[in-house]
């Protein structure tokens, strides 16, 4: 059983990302933690609903519409940070370098309060409300904050099957294997396979086959040197293919990465020559090290040329609050990246004379160009980071990007977001969007206009695309030095509206709501986490028993896993009555939830709330033993510093959410007693300098003496300004627009090409999709149907070519097509079975003859009938007969059964009987053998394994051995030992297989 729920991004305008994946027993994956621009709770309504049935979460890209609500749901939603996560190692870096970017860039990030929830909490609210909404922020996560729960996420690798541990409230997870593939698109970007039982199911959205500068292109056809024309044998024929349809109305330019790169430097090249300033928005952490990499190494490559170029006389800028650690962690992460990146890193560390250093983490300090010749000057040329860059020059604070945009000089700026709703893009684009002669290049189609919604309240970058789209007001077009067409939109003084958000305090009775809200929260978390154990505990231990004893169908355990869900749901029902002491509604539990209460009426209650109650506590245990918490086993010296507290003479309880500490609080004082102060408090963690590396904080760039001018007034104004309960505000102002609109694309994603070629040679049973518009889903559709219906292949095979397109929360099942029966085997045939383990499963093959069961009740029932034969001697006796058939009992269908064939059947039907070989054979695996028994065994090109220089082994992609014996040059040694060695290499493999023969 296998269905697929998309929680967001299908057939929607919002580029942002979740799906739902429920397997069999009621295992829930889900995949993907995105969020849009608006950061609003509502979109997170759904995922909130399934975080208490959830087993595992994976994450795909470190990208906003990948990742943006994990730092949210770890910080708000309970429960959600004892759920295992798992992702690649660049996507839980960069992550985490994004995360901190979008919450320093804008207060939105924060989410408002829903206003269901305050009126809820607080019953000033309507008074509060009646002209104007309250736009109360939740406290935002600070920068430990997400990097410890980055810090909570597993790495995995490539290529390698990983069974994930399932959380505490889930079932078991029966053999669930993960195994994480290159995407492309993203460094460390994952497609996700997936194996359960007999469903095999690909989770492939926003990938890249096309191969890049700094990344390779997704694995479905293996590795970048070795790809074919066929799909990997691990992504071929799943059950079920989830994949986006982003991009599939477009086809790539002609020319590839060669021609895009020209086209994009062109455009800068005649906006320098005009005097302008080019603005590139660009993400923070994923697509911005591919633009970065073109861009520094085509000013090396201007730069050492003697001809004099344009680009020379521009600076290069990225934009970024937290660029330096990006750009560290970049450097660190190599190995994941394109082949190319590898050798010519290894080339310039030999050049340099650091053969032997590793991958080190410098600083983000760049070089100063000399003034007259704009040479990097005081070190060497050659970089010992492969992202430390010589011409690109790092602004990690506002007050760094107001200077360089006061200057009247060509400039190029990198700036992040792509969206422009936050961060230095949208600060570069109010200063620069007068002036004519500066351009702004899209490098994303920043999602789909809605024309629904009005253009005021639309994202700044899907109003530019829009205005690029339609070129109403003209189109510049120039010629590129290659011969190729450069296209650039006019603006012609339109009015681009901007609403930006500040943070205020908040004061007076919006004070107190915050704080009713917060008790409100607190009270609702604490019946999760205290009384809720209880009955999580018990939920949790009846599906182990239940599982352990009997192998129930999906259709029984289904509606146990969903009822978990309703009993969390009547929890938080319960915990908001539990306020108002209402005895009727909370039932017989206030007994034990209620102080006081001894007495409750059971006259006329059914079920539970006719007995007293009383909950087990059972000891949770896993496929180890009895469940250890690490928390458990801390040291004296890691105890003392549980999340950031000194939690030594602390012996009463640490305060709550919302409640006020006491004055001799010791977590509040020194050792004389004294209260410590914040600013103390600032100094320390200014001190601390390892805490800089793991949280991804800022440095100082070295550059055009930027670190000279202060801004320690402008950045503690805005820590200050961060703390305490606050509420958005908004400032709008406008602006006569004027610059030039261009775009490339940037993007890394799949084009029309890509899906149309990919998706017949994957041969899915079942294709999903999600992630595109209504329009882009629906036109792939239809091309798929025509597609996987003009293969004969798939129906000579049986693979149907079901193609879903669900809206959000919206269920689809795309299990196996698979026709099962109940049989009965009977005692004699199970003493015949013969057993084999393959990969930890047994296999068995069996031929009996089926055969009618007859109970007990049914030899009664022939009985009954002989006897009413001897009964009934005429037609006066009818009335006898009449009374005996009402007494007699209808007789239950039962199963058939499978018998021993009989010896005289046997004869004819072990020439029917083929044996059938199960598994999967690892040359590595067989060479190890051989080695250790006394042969000689290498490898000798791809995929082949040449023994004693006389037997090849070769594994084709599909999964075949195929084992060749070759000629000797020497006549005596092509008999007996030709001989013995094929005999024990074709020996060696049988016994890597499970061999199971009919009858």
């Amino acid at each position: 059983m296998f269905n697929f729920t998309p929680l967001l991004g299908a057939q929607s305008t919002s580029p942002a990302s979740q799906s739902l994946l429920e397997f069999e027993g009621g295992v829930k994956v889900l995949i993907d933690l995105g969020w849009d621009t608006t950061f609003d709770i509502a979109q997170l309504e759904s995922l909130e609903k399934h975080v208490p049935t959830l087993s595992v979460i994976l994450l795909t890209h470190a990208t906003s519409a990948h990742i943006a609500a994990f730092a949210h749901c770890c910080k708000h939603i309970p429960l959600f940070t004892q759920i295992p996560i798992y992702a690649t190692t660049p996507v839980i870096s960069l992550g985490r370098t994004l995360l901190q970017d979008i919450y320093s860039s804008t207060p939105l990030a924060s989410s408002i309060i829903p206003a269901a929830s305050l009126s809820e909490a607080s019953y000033s609210y309507s008074t509060l409300t009646s002209h104007t909404s309250l736009n109360i922020l939740l406290q935002p996560p600070t920068s430990e904050e997400i990097s410890q729960y980055f810090a909570l996420i597993n790495p995995l690798k490539y290529s390698q099957p990983h069974q994930p541990l399932p959380s505490p409230f889930s079932p078991p997870l029966n053999g669930l294997t993960v195994t994480a593939y290159n995407a492309g698109h993203t460094l460390g970007g994952t497609i996700w396979h997936i194996q359960h039982g007999m469903e095999s199911v690909v989770y492939a959205v926003d990938w890249n086959q096309v191969r890049e500068n700094v990344l390779t292109g997704a694995a479905w056809l293996g590795a970048s040197s070795t790809g074919g024309a066929e799909v990997i044998e691990q992504l071929r024929k799943p059950t079920a293919l989830i994949c986006s349809t982003k991009g599939v109305e477009h086809t790539a330019s002609a020319g590839g990465r060669a021609k895009r790169d020209e086209l994009l430097l062109d455009m800068i090249r005649t906006t320098i020559t005009r005097g302008g300033t080019v603005l590139i928005p660009t993400d923070s952490s994923a697509r911005v090290l591919e633009l970065a990499y073109v861009l520094d190494h085509a000013w090396q490559r201007e730069a050492s040329s003697s001809v004099q170029s344009v680009l020379n006389t521009a600076r290069l800028y990225l934009a970024s609050t937290n660029a330096g650690a990006t750009m560290r962690y970049a450097s660190s992460m190599i190995e994941w990246m394109d082949e190319n990146v590898v050798r010519e890193f290894e080339a310039e560390a030999a050049k340099s004379g650091n053969n032997n250093k590793q991958h080190r983490r410098t600083d983000s300090k760049q070089i100063r160009r000399d003034q007259d010749n704009s040479r990097p000057t005081g070190r060497d040329s050659t970089p010992g980071d492969m992202f430390e860059f010589r011409y690109m020059k790092l602004l990690e604070r506002k007050s760094q990007v107001e200077k360089i945009l006061s200057r009247k000089a060509p400039k190029v700026i990198l700036a992040s977001d792509t969206s422009l709703t936050w961060g230095f893009s949208r600060d570069a684009l109010q200063r620069l969007a007068a002036d004519p002669a500066n351009l702004v290049i899209l490098t994303e189609r920043s999602g789909f206009t809605d024309n629904s919604i009005p253009e005021d309240e639309q994202e700044v970058g899907r109003i530019l695309w829009k205005w690029y789209a339609e070129r109403k007001d003209g189109v510049a077009i120039e010629t590129s030095s290659g011969g190729q067409t450069i296209e650039q939109a006019y603006t012609d003084s339109r009015l681009l509206r901007f609403a930006d958000p500040y943070r205020q305090l908040l004061e007076g009775k919006e004070l107190v709501m915050y704080q009713q809200y917060l008790a409100t929260k607190r009270q609702l978390q604490t019946t999760l986490q205290t009384g809720g154990d209880a009955m999580l505990e018990s939920a949790a231990d009846a599906i182990d028993d239940t599982s352990s004893t009997s192998s129930s169908s999906s259709e029984e355990s289904d509606p146990e896993h969903q009822g978990k869900a309703l009993n969390m749901s009547a929890a938080l029902a319960q915990a908001r009555n539990k306020l108002s002491g209402n005895k009727e509604v909370t039932g017989v539990n206030v007994l034990l939830r209620q102080p006081g209460v001894y007495d409750y009426d059971v006259r006329g209650k059914k079920g539970r709330d006719a007995m007293f109650p009383y909950v087990t506590k059972r000891r949770r245990l896993d496929d180890f033993g009895e469940l250890i918490r690490p928390e458990d086993y801390l040291r004296a010296e890691e105890r003392d510093d549980v999340d950031g507290q000194d939690m030594r003479d602390t012996d009463g309880k640490q305060p709550g959410l919302g409640q006020k500490r006491k004055w001799e609080d010791p977590s509040l004082q020194n050792t004389n007693g004294r209260r410590q102060s914040i600013d103390s408090k600032k100094r320390r963690k200014a001190a601390e300098p390892d805490q800089r590396l793991l949280n991804g904080t800022r440095e100082q760039n070295g550059v055009d003496n930027l670190e000279s001018e202060s801004s320690d007034g402008s950045d503690s104004e805005v820590e200050e300004s961060s703390i305490g309960p606050a509420k958005i505000i908004y400032k709008d102002s406008s602006i006569q627009a004027n610059l030039r609109i261009a775009y490339v694309d940037f993007a890394g994603l799949h084009d029309q090409r890509s899906l149309s070629m990919l998706i017949p040679l994957i041969q899915p049973r079942k294709l999903v999709l999600i992630g595109g518009s209504k329009s882009e889903t629906s036109w792939l559709a239809e091309e798929c149907r025509q597609k996987l219906r003009a293969r004969p292949v798939l129906s000579d095979e049986g693979i149907t070519n079901d193609i879903f397109t669900p809206i959000n929360n919206e269920t689809v099942s795309a299990s196996m097509d698979t026709n099962a029966w109940t049989v009965k085997l009977s005692d004699a045939l199970v003493r015949r079975l013969h057993w084999q383990n393959v990969k930890g499963l047994g296999v068995v093959t069996l031929m009996g003859r089926l055969g009618v069961s007859r109970p007990l009740e049914q030899l009664e029932a022939d009985t009954l009938r002989r006897k009413r034969q001897r009964i009934v001697k005429d037609e006066e006796d009818a009335s006898k007969l009449e009374d005996l058939q009402a007494t007699t009992k209808p007789v239950p269908e039962l199963p058939p059964i499978l018998d021993v064939i009989p010896a005289s059947m046997q004869a004819a039907t072990r020439s029917v009987a083929q044996p059938l070989h199960v598994g999967d054979l690892r040359l590595a695996d067989l060479r190890r053998i051989l080695q250790s028994s006394g042969h000689s065994a290498e490898f000798r090109g791809e995929g082949t394994l040449l023994i004693d220089d006389l037997i090849a082994v070769r594994k084709s992609t599909t999964g075949h051995i195929e084992v060749e014996s070759g000629g000797s040059r020497i006549p005596d040694l092509m008999t007996r030992d030709k001989e013995e060695s094929f005999q024990a290499v074709r020996r060696r493999i049988y016994e890597g297989l499970a061999i199971i023969v009919g009858g």
